[in-house]
């Protein structure tokens, strides 16, 4: 581990223990550092509290996409998960909910057929048991590797969270950096109360796409967190130190209780390779 940090924001150099310590984010400008799925849920749920989902679940490769079982069998090696998102049950401040967090650190937690099925099992397990969800996005999009079939999640998660919204329980998205393309025009669109990280980038399309589609010059801080929340897209924007303060006085608002086990526990779901 080195011994400093440099902000890509700011270009400060921190001790890495105080970085660390300030739960990876530059304590002169800031600027929100990449968590991986273990460091977000670190920073979020109640200590030995989770509970994961469908841990052994693989994806194949249902286009034939030349290379991709082999790099997926590496990322796995190398970042100690599956896929490119993590679902389970867990507490925050002892308020039992479903919790999922897409890992950018795998192949930019791109959207295939896994996290899909994945998104969707968890929104099923939280209708079931009148559990809110809190998703943590991070992703660049539909897996290209994946074609059609990546596409179809969009609309696969999307129905999932509309029964769970029909059920009458809460959502809560957490627009990590970066959240962009079929992620954005999906699940992580759909939350009933939107958070964004500071400074994080989200939106669909490239800023330079769109300068060129429209013909206009786009403002400096377009697609950041703030500029959404300035124009209505974002409920609030959330630093890190505060935030599981503020999901769990959500929760609380929407007529959820505090439970001093663990939530109700099914993770016996089928863990076969998914096509």
């Amino acid at each position: 581990m080195p011994e400093n940090y440099s902000c890509p924001n700011c270009q400060t150099i921190t001790p890495i223990d105080s970085f660390l310590k300030n739960l990876h984010v530059c304590g002169t400008c800031g600027y929100h550092a990449r968590l991986t799925w273990q460091e977000r849920l670190a920073f979020t749920a109640d200590e030995g509290s989770f509970r994961e989902f469908d841990a052994s679940m693989n994806s194949k490769n249902p286009i034939g996409f030349p290379g991709y079982e082999e790099k997926i069998t590496r990322l796995q090696q190398e970042r100690g998960t599956r896929e490119a998102v993590v679902t389970g049950t867990c507490t925050i401040m002892t308020y039992p909910l479903v919790i999922g967090i897409m890992d950018s650190y795998f192949m930019m937690a791109s959207m295939g057929s896994v996290v899909g099925e994945k998104i969707t099992r968890a929104f099923e397990y939280g209708t079931e048991n009148k559990l809110p969800v809190i998703l943590f996005t991070a992703s660049g999009g539909a897996r290209m590797q994946e074609g059609i079939f990546s596409l179809m999640q969009m609309a696969k998660t999307s129905g999932a969270v509309a029964r769970h919204n029909q059920a009458g329980q809460l959502y809560i998205t957490m627009l990590g950096d970066p959240t962009t393309g079929g992620v954005t025009a999906s699940f992580a669109s759909l939350g009933d109360i939107i958070i964004a990280e500071p400074g994080a980038l989200i939106g669909f399309a490239g800023k330079r796409v769109i300068a060129d589609t429209i013909g206009q010059s786009l403002p400096g801080h377009f697609q950041t967190a703030e500029f959404l929340q300035e124009h209505g897209f974002a409920d609030m924007v959330v630093r890190r130190d505060e935030l599981r303060a503020v999901l769990s006085r959500l929760i609380k608002l929407h007529g959820y209780r505090v439970s001093f086990g663990y939530p109700p526990l099914n993770t016996e779901l089928p863990s076969e390779a998914y096509e």
